[in-house]
């Protein structure tokens, strides 16, 4: 079974019931498969689907499906291995947020497949990345 991180862009669109990347995130959920989500990607969802019009709703579909990841705090460690991956891009002439960095941070740690649209993380070679958002 496949263990997977899901960055904010892969994260925001399963409170939206219609959504056809819920469905498939849903499905493959009951197949065995294991989704996760690291907290800085969780404080941009829950910013990001609360100042939206249809705020109340997003936060009430969010309640109910929340217990169906995983979690990943950040520590010290964490920390400190993002400020050095963002280095070592910049000297590659490539700008990675601190958000982007943390997060690529925890999948590279525990092998987790990254789940995203942005190709911001394109050139960290060893980090496992899907979109599930293509066509």
């Amino acid at each position: 079974m496949a263990v997977y991180l899901l960055d904010t862009n892969h994260i925001s669109p399963l409170v939206t019931l219609a959504h056809p990347l819920r469905k498939r995130v849903l499905n493959s959920l009951q197949a065995g498969n294991t989704f996760s989500i690291a907290v800085p990607a969780l404080t941009e969802l829950l910013f990001g689907i609360s100042i939206l019009p249809r705020a109340r709703q997003n936060l009430e579909e969010w309640e109910r499906l929340k217990p169906s990841f995983n979690y990943y705090d950040i520590d010290r460690q964490h920390a400190e291995q993002a400020a050095k991956l963002q280095v070592a891009l910049r000297r590659q002439g490539w700008q990675l947020e601190t958000v982007d960095a943390l997060i690529a941070t925890v999948a590279l740690q525990n092998g987790l497949i990254l789940l995203t649209t942005d190709n911001d993380f394109s050139p960290i070679s060893e980090l496992q990345q899907e979109n599930w958002l293509q066509p």
